[in-house]
């Protein structure tokens, strides 16, 4: 009887997944990524997302991860052609994995800027590329992007990650221009210091953060407005400011 049991339940999911939007989400099991996978599955969405280990501890019948470098062009190619295979149409695309590596210009270590450009700016520009042809084919198609606020204000110790925002931040801008003629909505969203891993050794108090809930959140509501109305940049700060 079990083995019953666990093939209807198969068929089941197998047909449920047929009828269900898509979101794709790099770097989804952590932080604002994961915070973001949690609200889509909780909506009824089939989530693919990218991470560099696989974490067996997030699992759910409609989540996919991939094992991906996504600062390498060839593997972010790969995990589209995955994604793309399963499910030929995205209604969701979250460009979201990124990288700090903290330094002056003329300090950081050598190879910071090319490790922080693959992984916060090419990757979204070729993972937007690769899966393009499967958001097209959506009846609400929609691009979010997680630049930062220091995509629109530097800061002392940003370097070239800094650059890599600014950069992700000019990109979503042409983006947005470019596919509005295939009524395919983008986003810039621009966290300041958000509680996540990258803050893991700070001895600032939980409040001093955006928590990544409230950024999934956001996310979501621009999502759910109106197929005529666009939120095309989302800024969010701690109440008590950014901390540099």
């Amino acid at each position: 009887m079990p083995e019953v049991s666990t093939y209807r339940r198969y068929i089941c999911l197998l047909i449920n997944i047929e009828k269900m939007r898509v979101a794709v989400v790099s770097g989804g099991t952590k932080g604002i990524g994961r915070a973001i996978c949690e609200l889509l599955l909780a909506n009824d969405f089939f989530v693919h997302c990218s991470s560099r280990n696989i974490d067996r501890s997030f699992t759910h019948d409609y989540l996919m991860q991939h094992k991906i470098d996504m600062s390498s062009k060839e593997e972010t190619q790969q995990f589209a052609k995955a994604v793309l295979a399963h499910s030929p149409c995205v209604d969701i695309l979250v460009n979201n994995v990124g990288v700090f590596m903290p330094g002056k210009l003329m300090e950081e270590e050598d190879g910071s800027f090319e490790t922080q450009i693959n992984t916060n700016l090419a990757s979204t520009y070729h993972l937007t590329r690769s899966i393009i042809s499967g958001i097209k084919k959506s009846t609400k198609p929609y691009i979010f992007n997680i630049c930062s606020t220091a995509s629109i204000t530097p800061y002392l110790n940003g370097g070239s990650y800094c650059i890599s925002k600014y950069a992700q931040l000019g990109l979503t801008k042409v983006l947005r221009e470019e596919l509005k003629s295939d009524r395919i909505k983008v986003s810039a969203v621009m966290p300041g210091a958000t509680l996540t891993n990258s803050w893991a050794e700070s001895d600032l108090p939980p409040e001093r953060f955006t928590d990544p809930i409230s950024v999934a959140k956001l996310i979501w509501t621009a999502y759910e407005l109106s197929d005529t109305t666009v939120m095309e940049e989302i800024l969010i700060r701690p109440m008590d400011g950014d901390i540099n």
